[in-house]
């Protein structure tokens, strides 16, 4: 692998892999961000109904009230956490899929020991570390020839 990057060809397409892993990792966390605010907005938008709500109602109704409140409270705070779920999931899905994209790229680059696998002991660790370790290598290469 090292011996690939020194050539150039396999080093850009690690940069670009990299780069487009960024890219799809910074997509992927302001999309659960977002959700996160929707969800603070939404709950906030529940409290003051709920508050305007008490505050016009006659005080022999207001157990009842309360108890309806915090009913549709806890069916809000469910509802989020389905929500959130199913965000993570799709994300953890979104990466898998990033990994399994890099692993064929590098595989039809013939790059040895690339191949698609989502096994993370014998697949997908030791892959990223071989990455990761020849990046650091041509950058330390590069770093001395121009120093």
């Amino acid at each position: 692998l090292a011996l690939a990057l020194l050539d150039g060809t396999v080093f850009e397409i690690v940069q670009g892999l990299l780069e487009i892993q960024h890219l799809t990792e910074k997509n992927l966390y302001s999309q659960r961000l977002q959700l996160h605010s929707e969800h603070r907005g939404m709950k906030q938008e529940l409290f003051h109904r709920h508050k305007e709500a008490q505050q016009c109602c006659r005080p022999h109704n207001l157990p009842l009230l309360r108890a309806a409140q915090q009913r549709e409270m806890e069916a809000v705070e469910q509802r989020i956490r389905e929500e959130q779920r199913m965000m993570d999931e799709k994300i953890v899905l979104e990466l898998d899929q990033k990994v399994i994209d890099q692993q064929s790229t590098l595989e039809k680059a013939g790059v040895s020991g690339f191949y698609i696998t989502t096994n993370p002991q014998v697949g997908v660790q030791p892959q990223g570390v071989k990455c990761s370790h020849s990046l650091d290598c041509r950058q330390s290469r590069e770093s001395s020839s121009t120093g």
